[in-house]
């Protein structure tokens, strides 16, 4: 279906208390048969019903497919053997793959051309049609706020609080892939025609931003402490907030004045240190205002405690009252929703147990079947000695970090050790058959029994960041008794006081701060180092204005490893075409610590090994038209002024 079409007629139903039941009776419907539907908007129970469709629609990244992939920039690797994910696409330069049907796939997170709004399953949501629909319900939903004549304000602005936040949302997840867009602010006719030329990125950030500030000023901190929201108490957790607004509010701006949008595309990565100061300002002063209301304790917002008695099992400190692990995954607590406190914005995850139907086993060795799976991911050895430094703070490459080629594991980023699965991890817990007591602690290195190229890792290493290693068939973390839930939130705090130290560093480094929040761009990093026991940014560091942002950026590299982040940020800041981030390595390495050691009783971050080297397994050849995704030929044969990106 065209662009034209799915902004104006939708082809869905409106909403459940609209009640329509297909695409052809919608078209039928005059405007005015529509928007006259009093007891749609008569209300807030009935206005929400109508609001809360779009909730539905956002997409589950981890649940949306049997085997979804996000991670797209050098961070992750998928076995060859499944050629046709879109990780593997993007390795490829085939950006066209994130339309549905491309590669003869069902579709992913991305499009699919079975997405269904009303639906709850799991497999029928996609951003790109389901974000002309929503855009069409915002404008619909805020034309018609004058029916709603049973109302209270509190229970009028929120309603609008949610449209104009939504109006914003939609049409900035586009925007990330696919740059500038007509901003759509009004609901058309069916027999109209969209001529609405196609915007600047920045152009269609300042329209989201006004829509944001918007939302920001209408939105509660705390649906639960609400007139409105206490009759709902304990089920608010996904209803957008004050803080959402604030979050995707600085976002936008960043976003706006990162070097991409500030320089367009090119080669090169000469601009990559090059932002727009106005803009990087306004996204301080909006994290600023989110970050002061969250350390006063307004909100029910605080980063998630990294307190760990067994960091390999995730175990949590006796004395812990939230954990690190749940915002990304939980487990034997009843399937509870992931994102503990720190999750900001998230879609809803009725199906619980859908992430064990497949993406839980894509996390681990598939080797005689002790993950039972059919498709292996490893995270990229270049972006795991980049990201995760020393536990001094210091990167590896530091000649004063204290890293040693002999002893890799030993005193890292407290972070790795809660990510990475390396080389002598005990990957199984439970007992095994006598014949497969050989994949109990991990073997990564060169020839290890957990190196196969189809079926094991690629580089060296696994990740349990987002999946515990017992997920696997002798620990069954991922059966129905595990009570495993995955959800990757699309926003959470550590994501925030990130954005806000960049966009600080951006006009003034390492000592500049927005005018409402105590903390310098070095505080808020630290903040981070802080919650995990790592060590502050080194003064040399701080004290240069291109070695800060670097720094800025590698933590952002460590605290969103894997969450599905690390392409968009690589293309705002022009390094997607750049060396070394367009190359994908393998660890090799003889280990010489005898296996004997590995009894369980002592670390494995102890291993000394011999032969520490990086081998290329590809190079990625990326053009300046990578810097954007293709739009659909379809759309862009609509109208002279909505062409397609540069290059395709």
């Amino acid at each position: 279906m065209k662009l034209r079409n799915k902004i104006i007629i939708g082809c869905a139903a409106a909403c459940i208390s609209l009640g329509f039941t297909s695409c052809k009776d919608y078209l039928e419907k005059t405007p005015d048969a529509i928007v006259g539907e009093e007891e749609a908007f008569k209300n807030f129970n009935n206005f929400q019903g109508y609001v809360e469709e779009m909730y539905n629609c956002i997409p589950d990244k981890i649940k949306n497919y049997w085997t979804t992939t996000w991670n797209w920039g050098e961070d992750e690797i998928m076995d060859p053997q499944d050629s046709w994910h879109m990780i593997n696409q993007m390795d490829l330069g085939n950006f066209w793959a994130w339309q549905d049907g491309k590669m003869g796939q069902p579709g992913q997170w991305l499009d699919k051309g079975n997405a269904d709004p009303t639906s709850t399953d799991k497999f029928r949501h996609a951003l790109w049609p389901h974000a002309w629909y929503c855009i069409r319900k915002c404008n619909l939903g805020l034309e018609n706020m004058d029916k709603m004549t049973e109302a209270t304000e509190e229970e009028k602005n929120f309603i609008k609080g949610q449209l104009y936040f939504f109006r914003a949302w939609w049409h900035f997840e586009m925007m990330e892939y696919l740059g500038g867009l007509p901003y759509v602010k009004r609901a058309f006719a069916p027999t109209e025609k969209l001529r609405l030329p196609r915007l600047s990125f920045q152009e269609c950030a300042d329209s989201c931003a006004e829509d944001l500030r918007k939302a920001a000023d209408l939105l509660p901190v705390n649906w639960d402490e609400t007139t409105i929201g206490a009759k709902t108490k304990g089920k608010n957790d996904i209803r957008v907030t004050k803080i959402a607004a604030l979050g995707y509010l600085g976002k936008v701006y960043l976003w706006a004045g990162s070097p991409l949008m500030e320089n367009g595309a090119q080669v090169g990565g000469t601009k990559t240190y090059d932002y727009n100061k106005d803009y990087c300002k306004k996204a301080a002063e909006a994290f600023g205002e989110l970050l002061s209301l969250v350390e006063s304790g307004q909100t029910p917002y605080e980063l998630a405690e990294f307190k760990y008695k067994d960091i390999y099992n995730h175990t949590r400190a006796d004395d812990a009252k939230t954990c690190f692990s749940d915002i990304f995954y939980t487990t034997g607590q009843n399937w509870l929703m992931p994102g503990t406190t720190e999750a900001i914005f998230r879609g809803p995850s009725p199906d619980y147990n859908g992430t064990n139907w497949g993406s839980s086993k894509t996390f681990g060795p598939g080797q005689d079947n002790i993950v039972e799976s059919g498709v292996t991911r490893s995270p990229t050895a270049n972006y795991i000695n980049y990201a995760y430094g020393m536990a001094n703070g210091l990167p590896i490459t530091d000649p004063n970090s204290g890293f040693d080629p002999t002893h890799p594991f030993k005193n890292r980023d407290p972070r790795f050790y809660h990510d990475i699965v390396f080389d002598g991890f005990k990957y199984v817990n439970s007992s095994m058959p006598a014949e497969m007591e050989k994949y109990r602690y991990c073997e990564l290195f060169t020839g290890g029994n957990m190196r196969d190229v189809q079926q094991g890792s690629r580089t060296g290493y696994f990740y349990q960041k987002l999946c515990p290693h017992t997920a696997n068939r002798y620990d069954g973390t991922y059966n129905w008794s595990g009570s495993l839930h995955i959800y990757l939130p699309y926003m959470r705090l550590g994501d925030i006081y990130t954005m806000y130290a960049e966009a600080c560093a951006a006009f003034g480094g390492a000592k500049a701060k927005s005018t409402n929040f105590g903390k310098t761009a070095e505080d808020a990093i630290n903040t981070l180092r802080d919650r995990v026991g790592e060590g502050h940014v080194a003064a040399s560091y701080a004290a240069n204005d291109h070695k800060f942002m670097d720094e800025v950026r590698r933590e952002r590299a460590a605290e969103l490893a894997f969450e599905g982040f690390r392409f968009n940020d690589l293309q705002r800041w022009l390094l997607l075409t750049e060396s070394p981030y367009t190359v994908k390595t393998s660890q090799e390495f003889t280990r010489v610590t005898p296996s004997s050691y590995l009894d369980g009783k002592n670390d494995p971050a102890n291993i000394e090994v011999k032969d520490w080297r990086e081998e290329t397994i590809l190079t990625r050849k990326y053009e300046v038209k990578h810097y954007w995704f293709p739009m659909k030929i379809n759309d862009t044969s609509i109208y002279l002024d909505f062409g397609q990106n540069y290059g395709w």
